[in-house]
């Protein structure tokens, strides 16, 4: 499984960060870094709902 995230979508909100931790960050500029693209099976749930809670809908799960 893979996240990805549209850049021209996203506003770096940190939503996914808050919830993610260890996939996503901020750097210096406020921009969003995501930190591992391939996640594992186990973590789907929490996945979807961080896809789910982006206030742009930029984060992109390919299962």
């Amino acid at each position: 499984m893979r996240i990805s995230c549209d850049f021209d979508l996203c506003e770096s909100n940190a939503i996914c960060v808050g919830m993610a931790p260890d996939v996503f960050e901020l750097d210096d500029d406020d921009y969003l870094v995501i930190l591992q693209e391939d996640v594992s099976a186990d973590r789907a749930e929490e996945m979807r709902q961080v896809v789910a809670s982006c206030p742009k809908s930029a984060l992109t799960l390919h299962e």
